[in-house]
């Protein structure tokens, strides 16, 4: 409560009846949920007697008139008249002031401050708490003021604080409150609570006195002087200056104050022109509305605006006129909040939360626009207010970023203004278009009228069988009207404190839908082969009711399960209601129906609705939630016989209403899928109608906006209504979820037909059919996996079966896609297949080229196939293991003819044990070799074989190998480098001939000096044909001679390549290169002196460098140095 130095005048505004007739003196208002405990005093005594009839008119008048209406109707007023009306003028409820003292009545609900969820820190059970504690004290009532101080007590922390507290009333109503705490929030603080309290409580020991002019009339010209001397005495500091103006202004006779009659008195209560409105901070409201938005979701600030809301709806319950005044308050804060225009100039969307703030903003300006007992001029002055923020640039729009193609909610009203032609085009619908539309909405509507005031409004001999009938066969009244904006008025009833009104036409509005729906399903069933026929159909509905802005099936669905909770004590799952009261409206009900059952079936034929996919992100994110949130209600319903009963016929219904139905037979191209109701329908149905329940999934696995539109004459394939929405392909925002739950649904399906061959195979064809997603039916399949080999039992065969069939699935649709999870998948495959048996395991090698790369049937199928866990875990025996090993064998060798880069070792690994299959597999990269594979691949070939004791082999492969390779002079760290070197160690091993034969490919594809010279150096260490390596050991043989071929044709390539490669590195040398060019001619020396003439030949050489490269003499000097 942001507290007042100066009082604000008494405002009035529409009276609205708050209090009951039966109030006696000194009693709390019944009903009132927020009172303590605590008996009024003398309730026991004075209760019991009959009021007076001065009492009587006396409350009467307090409760309507203002204070000034009663001076001037009557000239002269008795003072116990006087009293009497004072003292009944105050507000005999406490459920107003706790309203205006905490954010929710019920005190469940965090304080406004931010505190957690203890009520006892809000203002109004702290307030309480001190009227209880004996802190309220000096209570004095002058006319329409309430004064008194209130003790705070000391804490460890805090000193003893008194507070100075007012309080203005009029008409039942607290006008104005002061308090000295200092304490500023939104609503009143413990202090003012506490002296309200003690007032509603305690009356009658409270001192009561005639306003202060009428103490001031009744003193004579000295007591008067006497009176203002003393009080300027008592506070002369206080008001001694202004004492001293008012003195001034009255002596002087052409003084504005002299032309006035009489003088202010702020105790005798309200003017006739003042608003009759409770105390409400309007700069708090703004302040903390604009602390909640600029905290963007932080610290709470998203719950606390919710509870803003809340409050509001509190108010307009209460039929408070401060409802519409927060409201707008809050609204424009909202408009102003500075973060609308920078997401405008960025393009990027506000946040979900921020989204679902200005949903609840729009729909609350709706419920008080639609108040049943509005005002024309109440409504012209909003309507005026909603076009000004609806024309502001950054005012949101309803569906987010995106324009909306959704008429005007007017247009199909059986009363009021023709609807709008020109909606369809209009470019945008913001949060407030609705309310502004509902402004034009009204309620004389005779028919509507009845429904909503009469419990027994029926006509039994009304027969008319048309769509717009007024009363169905029943004679129960029907109310024909754009759902939405019908549900809308149920809303305002509720939200304005009508809720038997709100029930009497959310019961004709179900009655209604019931009816269309029946209708449809006789419409549809008249025109079935045309419509099968024909493959297309009208779009039914382009505005679904879940998802809607204006949550028309919510609506209905909480407006009757509220009843059903009161009038039959019904049990809900955490939840317990056991007030039976009695509501007439259950004639509209059919025998064994309730109020509850109602709910649900209204629930499941707003969730069957066949509607069309909204544009926008955030428009379809809010489809999924609603449906969800609705589905959460319904699952915390126990399910009865009656329930039951509903839930088949809805079921039937839905898939028997073709277009109409989400779950019919032709399916609109664009719908939003049904698989999360259907789920919900399938495991409530399962234990009570298995047949049905699966009908129900089967059909709702559908999803057409991934596949590719049927020809109209194709009647082979289910029925997939064309788009006849000229160029309207929304972009499927939520499609990654809605696929999630179509895999959910499948899922649960698998489950459930554990052990039922027959609904397996038909769970099977239907995933396959509709599951477009690889990665869904990988987890699918996954699914049926652990589900059939659960530990406490025995492996369900056929569930594997249909695990390994749809892992078969997801191999085929993967085959020529990437995917990461790819290799997972494969290694998942073979071990299903191995679950399921040798023979599925023979079967995936045998059309291995349908399912797999050749890679991934060697290194990973084959290998796993052929290892001894796979052997171990079948209990094979020889014979099953020599023909699965063939098997494995054949798919080796086939996969290295098709690529023998990546498969041709693997085959010759997997071959090892069958001499033939190995030949061929050797036959094969022989042939590869020439052409298909690089250098690298047939070392490590060679390798093999040298590893496996082929080492003639290996030799051929090393050559082959060596016939690819190019190693240029500065690649000295080549990864070939090894290879090459090994290649040469493995010809030295074989031979003088295999080397000689070598070399020659060497001098070729080696133009590196330092690998050359390493060679080289290898060679002449060690004797031809006795060795595994030239490194390892010397031979006491005889060593190759340098003179003679093939050693002096290593020789020569190696000092040409020194001399090569030193022009080279001369050409872009710099001076930090200057000493690694000296250590790299060393080098060369070293090789160079290997040669008989070496040392002439180095000479000429470094002679010849000086020559040329004369300018660079820093490294000439070096060069003279080193080499003279």
């Amino acid at each position: 409560m942001a507290e007042r130095v100066q009082q604000p005048p008494a405002k009035r505004l529409c009276c609205r009846p708050g209090y009951g007739s039966t109030c006696r003196q000194g009693q709390r208002a019944a009903g009132a949920p927020c009172g303590s405990s605590g008996a009024t005093q003398g309730e026991s005594s004075r209760t019991q007697s009959p009021e007076t009839l001065l009492d009587i008119a006396a409350r009467k008048v307090a409760e309507k008139w203002p204070f000034q209406r009663v001076e001037e109707r009557f000239e002269r007023i008795p003072e116990p008249v006087q009293r009497r009306i004072v003292y009944w003028s105050f507000p005999r409820s406490e459920r107003e002031i706790c309203m205006y003292s905490s954010f929710n009545t019920g005190g469940e609900e965090i304080g406004s401050s931010g505190e957690s969820g203890d009520e006892t820190r809000l203002p109004f059970r702290r307030g309480i708490a001190l009227l209880e504690s004996g802190c309220v004290d000096n209570v004095l009532q002058v006319g329409f003021h309430l004064s008194g101080t209130v003790r705070e007590p000391a804490t460890p922390s805090e000193p003893e604080l008194v507070c100075n507290v007012s309080v203005s009333f009029d008409r039942c109503k607290i006008t104005a409150v002061t308090c000295s705490c200092g304490n500023k929030d939104i609503f009143y603080c413990a202090h003012v609570v506490a002296l309200s309290l003690y007032r509603v409580r305690k009356p009658e020991q409270v001192k009561l006195r005639l306003p202060i002019s009428e103490t001031l009339f009744q003193m004579n010209r000295d007591q008067l002087q006497k009176f203002v001397q003393y009080l300027i005495t008592v506070h002369h500091t206080d008001v001694l200056p202004t004492a001293q103006k008012l003195a001034d202004e009255i002596l002087s006779q052409n003084s504005e104050i002299n032309q006035v009659h009489g003088a202010p008195d702020p105790t005798a209560g309200a003017s006739v022109d003042d608003e009759n409105c409770w105390h409400l901070d309007e700069e708090q409201v703004q302040e903390q509305v604009k602390l909640f938005l600029s905290q963007g979701g932080y610290h709470g600030s998203g719950k606390q605006l919710n509870l803003l809301f809340s409050k509001v709806r509190e108010m307009l319950k209460m039929r408070d006129s401060n409802g519409a005044r927060m409201l707008t308050l809050i609204t424009e804060q909202f408009m102003g909040d500075p973060r609308l225009a920078l997401w405008r100039q960025q393009g990027t969307a506000m946040t979900d939360k921020y989204r679902q703030l200005w949903d609840e903003l729009g729909a609350l300006w709706m419920c008080i626009v639609l108040n049943p007992h509005c005002k024309p001029e109440q409504k012209a002055f909003w309507l005026r207010q909603l076009r000004r923020w609806n024309s502001v640039d950054v005012c949101p729009l309803e569906d987010g970023n995106h324009s909306s193609e959704l008429t005007n909610l007017t247009n199909v009203l059986p009363q009021g203004p023709a609807g709008n032609p020109d909606s369809l085009s209009r470019p945008h619908r913001t949060v407030f278009t609705r309310a502004i539309e509902a402004c034009d909405l009204h309620w004389q509507d005779p028919h509507l009228q009845n429904i909503i005031t009469e419990d027994h409004y029926t006509n039994y001999c009304y027969h008319e069988n048309l769509d717009s009938s007024l009363f169905d066969t029943r004679g129960w009244p029907l109310w024909h009207e754009h759902v939405p904006t019908a549900c809308a008025r149920v809303d305002a009833l509720r939200s304005h404190g009508y809720p038997k009104e709100a029930l009497r036409l959310a019961i004709a509005i179900v009655n209604t839908l019931r009816r269309q729906q029946q209708k449809q399903l006789e419409l549809f069933r008249s025109h079935k082969k045309e419509l099968l026929n024909r493959g297309i159909t009208a779009v039914t509905n382009l505005e679904g009711w879940v998802g809607h802005p204006l949550d028309p099936i919510g609506t209905l669905f909480s407006t009757l399960m509220e009843m059903g909770r009161a009038s039959t004590g019904f049990s809900c799952r955490g939840w317990r209601w056991t007030e039976h009261p009695v509501f007439p409206a259950q004639r509209f009900l059919e025998e064994g129906e309730s109020f509850l059952s109602l709910a649900v079936e209204t629930a499941l034929i707003g969730l069957g609705q066949q509607r069309v996919m909204p544009d926008g992100l955030y428009a379809q994110e809010k489809v999924c939630r609603n449906e969800e949130q609705l589905l959460g209600k319904l699952q915390e319903i126990d399910l009865n016989d009656m329930l039951v009963k509903i839930f088949r016929k809805q079921a039937v219904l839905l898939l028997e209403a073709g277009p109409y139905s989400g779950l019919g037979e032709i399916l609109y191209r664009e719908s939003v899928p049904m698989h999360t109701f259907a789920k919900f329908l399938f495991t409530s149905l399962l234990p009570h109608d298995a047949e049905l329940a699966y009908r129900i999934a089967l059909r709702a696995m559908r999803l057409p906006v991934l596949e590719s539109t049927n020809p109209s004459s194709d009647l082979s394939r289910p029925h997939h209504i064309v788009s006849v929405v000229p160029n309207r392909y929304p972009r499927w925002f939520t499609l990654s979820h809605i696929e999630t739950q179509q895999c959910e649904l499948a899922s649960t399906m698998l489950t459930a037909a554990k052990g039922d061959a027959r609904k397996l195979e038909t769970v099977l064809e239907s995933i396959q059919k509709n599951i477009h997603s690889s990665s869904h039916i990988f987890k699918l399949a996954q699914d049926a996996f652990k589900i059939a080999t659960l530990m406490d039992s025995l492996p369900d065969l056929t569930l594997l079966k249909v695990s390994l069939e749809l892992g078969l699935q997801v191999m085929r649709m993967t085959l020529s896609t990437l995917n990461w999870r790819r290799r997972e998948m494969v290694r998942w495959l073979v071990t299903c297949a191995t679950e399921v048996g040798v023979f599925a395991l023979d079967s995936i090698m045998q059309n291995w080229f349908t399912l797999f790369t050749p890679t991934e049937a060697t290194s990973v199928v084959a290998s796993t196939v052929m290892s001894n866990s796979t052997i171990v875990r079948l209990h094979l025996d020889c014979h099953q293991q020599e023909n699965l090993a063939n098997s494995a064998r054949t798919l080796a060798l086939q996969c290295a003819m098709k690529d023998p880069q990546n498969c041709a070792l693997s085959a010759l690994t997997l071959c090892e044990k069958d001499h033939n299959a190995f030949e061929t597999a050797y036959k094969i990269v022989l042939d590869a070799a020439a052409t298909g594979m690089n250098y690298t691949q047939l070392f490590t070939i060679a390798r093999y074989m040298e590893h496996r004791g082929y080492p003639a082999r290996a030799y051929k492969l090393a050559t082959l190998a060596m016939t690819h390779l190019n190693l240029s002079y500065n690649q000295d760290t080549h990864p070939a480098i090894n290879d090459v070197l090994w290649a040469c160690a493995l010809s030295h091993s074989l031979g003088k001939n295999e080397l000689a034969a070598v070399i020659p490919l060497v001098v070729k594809s080696v133009k590196c000096a330092t690998v050359l010279s390493d060679i080289l150096r290898r060679c002449t260490l060690t004797t031809p044909g006795g060795m595994v390596a030239l490194h390892s050991r010397r031979n006491s043989g005889k060593l190759m001679s340098l003179d003679k071929t093939p050693l002096r044709q290593l020789l020569d390539a190696t000092i040409g390549a020194y001399i090569n490669t030193t022009h080279s590195r001369l050409t872009h040398i710099s001076p930090r290169h200057y000493s690694e060019f000296i250590e790299f001619l060393s080098k060369a020396r070293e090789t160079f002196l290997m040669a008989h003439d070496g040392h002439i030949q180095f000479t000429q050489f470094i002679d010849n460098l000086k020559q040329i490269y004369k300018g660079k003499k820093k490294l000439m000097m070096l060069v003279r140095e080193r080499f003279g």
